[in-house]
């Protein structure tokens, strides 16, 4: 059974998010899990508050889980549990995943803007901190089915098996056919000995590859995203040191903010 979390904080691309996930559980006979992570503000915490005040406000915010459980369960026919911390979401996240045995990680995705360009937002945090495939929904999409994935990676760079292992079984539980998308700043042919990998972990499903040269990586995936009708993105996110931090910016995280299509970003 696949078990799909959604992290809400109750805004609209959120709840666009968690209808997604109901109607993707529901294909996949799978369940969803309602993860919120409940802060009292400062200010709250830091006055004369009462504790049945603040008893009242989490039975209140659980209350209103519960109802979405229940309503999400009545319109797709599925099993829908929903849970809350007074922890940070990063924090929390890794100890639902774990409790749940949970497949995904689904998220809402405002759309574009200039700060979330520059400082990004909770999904792109989740993205950056957690090691577990997080799946980004941008507002107003909904599922349709899965039928085409884009897999856009560095090819020469390599990719490891296990990343492969994920993909392979998430396009097997979907059944999708994949491509391997590559951008090189130069036309370099692919050899045996870049592709005997993604050969070997991609085996026995519809794959194929591309390779195409641009300077203008971001603007070659939006690109190809329509040119192969793909129903999802899925990119690897790599890790900087902090100085390197500083000069490059994160592909997947600008891929997740711009994507007109869900993005799954899947890390080690």
């Amino acid at each position: 059974m696949k078990t799909l979390i959604v992290a809400t904080d109750f805004s609209k691309e959120a709840e666009n998010a968690l209808q997604y996930a109901g109607a993707a559980a529901q294909k996949l006979q799978g369940k969803v899990v309602i993860f919120n992570a409940f802060n009292i503000s400062s200010h709250t915490g830091n006055s004369l508050f009462p504790a049945s005040a603040v008893k009242e406000m989490i039975a209140y915010n659980n209350a209103i889980l519960q109802r979405k459980a229940d309503d999400l369960a009545t319109e797709f026919g599925i099993e829908v549990h929903c849970e809350s911390s007074m922890m940070e979401l990063d924090e929390e996240l890794d100890k639902a995943i774990e409790k749940h045995k949970a497949d995904l990680v689904v998220m809402g995705m405002a759309p574009s803007s200039l700060s979330q360009d520059l400082f990004g937002n909770t999904t792109t945090s989740a993205i950056a901190k957690l090691k577990f495939p997080v799946l980004a929904i941008p507002a107003g999409v909904s599922f349709k089915g899965i039928k085409k994935i884009l897999f856009a990676c560095d090819i020469l760079r390599g990719v490891e098996q296990e990343i492969l292992n994920k993909i392979k079984t998430f396009a097997i539980g979907v059944g999708a056919q994949v491509e391997v998308f590559s951008v090189q700043n130069k036309l370099k042919a692919l050899t045996a000995e870049h592709t005997a990998r993604i050969d070997e972990g991609l085996q026995d499903i519809d794959y194929a590859y591309k390779n195409v040269v641009s300077t203008k990586v971001i603007q070659a995936i939006e690109d190809e995203v329509k040119a192969f009708e793909a129903d999802i993105l899925i990119m690897v996110p790599h890790k900087y040191s902090f100085w390197s931090s500083l000069v490059h910016q994160s592909k997947t995280r600008i891929m997740a903010s711009r994507s007109e299509i869900p993005l799954l970003s899947i890390a080690l």
